[in-house]
């Protein structure tokens, strides 16, 4: 078997370090299954400074660990916050969050990783260069939605991908920042929210209508801009599908024969006003906790687990149970026969390690101690070994009820396939899943005089979300998602209008500091996935935070349970390059990759390589007791 060892070492157009290390069998033009790496090369220190200090604090430290989707970490430690503290936002300070939220991040993000980002790996500059038959048909195909956008050919699609020069990745780079604009009239900046406070969040609302009619100008421009790009990127990834690339990067499929992820999750996003506002009226951590639940099932993107293919939960507090933490192939410590030592770790004890509704953590299939609330990072620098240890992120898994253990993925593919199987909508009208699978969005009329014409009236979108992830799947996903954060901009903007108009204008409750150790745990999604934060405090010192990016798991090494969804999706990618082995750049395996807009934020170098040698290692780190 002729083979060929690629190492892709940086993978660009990403945020943060990963690298990619596989072997080609070049007869079958596909990877060699046990030897591919996807691996971080860098240490993200943020849940050790984060200790000692004020869990207030936290949103604006840990919206650090990522200068693209700063929001999306800054919105899941405030939930914690929310939560251990026992105090929520006024409605209008919630709707003021979800508005902030869904242009930064959410339709700014979208628009950057799909045309600026992604988008150039299928520009006509790489397609015609390593692809050329595909690029011949493209000049042949016609574009099923050339009246929208303009563009008469994919070919034409493909030009206007190309980096600087081409029209899609221009007007990317005008549009999204149109949607920091909005977020920064009520984040004060981006991407560093400064406003985001426990129980509420702090914007200048003495021009209130002002303000709110100012989103609404950015939010008309915006909402022409997704139809536009929505038309542009569904005909060119319908030109694909046809082509018979649509199985080109499976990461999750419900088949175990096909993948080893045989789960994704969402913990939902967008807070209704009123709910959230009524969970959270100085409470105990617990009793929050309980009505987390409610909560997120009336988030317009609903919360849930689906595995192998069947929706098992929509319970928000299910989710929280189900996540497993491991170290084996990573570069840190097991901190199991540490655990014991905890402050906190009695207070799970004496209640069997249970939550407030009475799940067991890790639903008694494994020791709780993995659990991320009962989780400590203890680094430990050591020489790559693919044999052994090889990232410097964790391994992520989902345990279920039936004793299930899997890699999942998250993203919008899996926000998207977890909300089709549940019927919901939107109190606007412009949303609707029908739970059979199909969703539909209608966006309203909407010009601006960057855009044809074309793109102003009224218009509606449907998808049914396919029944597996890859690679054209989850760029079609985020696409479409962007159609569903137009919507809700719409919905939290004319909320807040009415509350506005109505008086309702009080947006935080102060916070009180328990005395006594208290958890919290914040889930939301950001574009990329669910981010997830885990706290534990105690008369307002941080005692543990754990945090999850979206790419943690995504990017997990392997273990005994399986492959990731960054190496089952290469592992499952065919080499398409129309060149010699030899010269192959390995396109299709970083088209792969970046299709999940990987996140690899982090704060500090901790090892330094040559070659293979470690020549250099950061001896100490800053800590406190418990990680020694």
């Amino acid at each position: 078997m002729p083979t060929r060892e690629m190492l892709i070492d940086p993978i660009t157009r990403i945020e943060g370090h990963l690298a990619l290390r596989v072997t080609v069998d070049t007869d079958a033009r596909k990877p060699v299954k046990d030897s591919v790496r996807s691996f971080v090369t860098m240490f993200r220190g943020f849940e050790v400074f984060d200790l000692g200090r004020p869990p207030e604090d936290l949103p604006h430290i840990n919206s650090r660990i990522c200068g693209v989707c700063g929001a999306s970490h800054a919105n899941a430690s405030v939930i914690a916050v929310d939560m251990a503290y026992g105090v929520s936002p006024y409605r209008m300070g919630v709707a003021l969050r979800n508005m902030a939220f869904a242009m930064t991040d959410h339709i700014y993000d979208h628009t950057i990783i799909l045309n600026m980002l992604e988008g150039p790996d299928f520009s006509s500059a790489v397609v015609s260069f390593m692809t050329p038959s595909v690029y011949d048909q493209a000049k042949k195909t016609l574009a099923e939605h050339r009246d929208i956008h303009g563009f008469t050919t994919i070919a034409e699609i493909m030009d206007a991908l190309t980096p600087i020069t081409g029209k899609l990745w221009q007007l990317g780079a005008k549009f999204q920042r149109y949607a920091r604009e909005a977020g920064v009239l009520i984040y004060g900046r981006h991407s560093h929210p400064s406003t985001l406070i426990p129980g509420g969040i702090s914007t200048d609302l003495s021009n209130a209508e002002y303000l709110v009619t100012g989103y609404i100008f950015r939010l008309t421009k915006l909402t022409a801009w997704a139809k536009y790009m929505y038309a542009a990127w569904y005909d060119l990834l319908k030109f694909y599908e046809d082509l018979g690339y649509a199985e080109n990067g499976i990461s999750y499929h419900p088949d175990p024969a096909k993948s080893t992820v045989s789960a994704v999750a969402s913990s939902g996003v967008f807070d209704d006003p009123e709910t959230y506002e009524s969970i959270g009226d100085y409470v105990e951590w617990e009793e929050f906790y309980r009505k987390m639940d409610e909560n997120a099932g009336k988030r317009v993107l609903k919360p849930g687990i689906i595995l192998r293919g069947e929706l098992v939960t929509t319970k928000y507090s299910e989710y929280n149970a189900s996540i497993l933490e491991h170290v084996e192939r990573a570069f840190f410590k097991d901190w199991k026969d540490k655990a014991k030592e905890l402050p906190w770790y009695g207070e799970l004890e004496k209640n069997d390690f249970k939550d407030p509704l009475g799940n067991k953590l890790l639903w008694g299939k494994y020791d709780p101690v993995y659990h991320p609330w009962i989780k400590v990072t203890i680094p430990n620098p050591g020489a790559r070994d693919w044999a052994g240890k090889y990232s410097w992120v964790t391994h992520v898994r989902l345990v279920w009820k039936d004793g299930t253990i899997t890699p999942f993925e998250v993203g919008p593919y899996a926000r998207l396939l977890v909300a089709s199987k549940q019927p919901g909508g939107d109190h606007l009208g412009l949303y609707k899943s029908t739970g059979n699978g199909v969703l539909k969005v209608t966006l309203p009329r909407a010009c601006t005089d960057e855009l044809p014409a074309s793109v102003c009236e009224e218009t509606t979108f449907e998808w049914k979300v396919p029944e597996f992830s890859s690679t054209i799947y989850r760029l079609w996903a985020r696409a479409f998602n962007m159609l569903i954060d137009v919507v809700e901009a719409w919905n939290h903007a004319t909320k807040a209008l009415e509350y506005v108009r109505a008086g309702t204008v009080k947006t935080s409750r102060p916070w009180k500091t328990p005395n006594r150790i208290t958890f919290g745990v914040g889930l939301t999604e950001a574009p990329r996935g669910t981010v997830r934060h885990w706290l534990v405090q105690k008369a307002g010192k941080t005692l543990n935070i754990q945090i999850h990016a979206p790419t943690t798991g995504n990017v997990s090494p392997q273990d005994k349970w399986g492959y990731s969804p960054f190496e089952q999706s290469v592992i499952n990618t065919v080499v398409t390059e129309e060149t010699k082995p030899e010269e192959w750049t390995g396109l299709d395996f970083v088209r792969s990759i970046r299709s999940f807009d990987p996140c690899l934020a982090c704060a500090a170098h901790i090892q330094f390589m040559k070659g293979e040698r470690l020549v250099k290692t950061v001896k100490k780190v800053i800590t406190t007791a418990h990680y020694r």
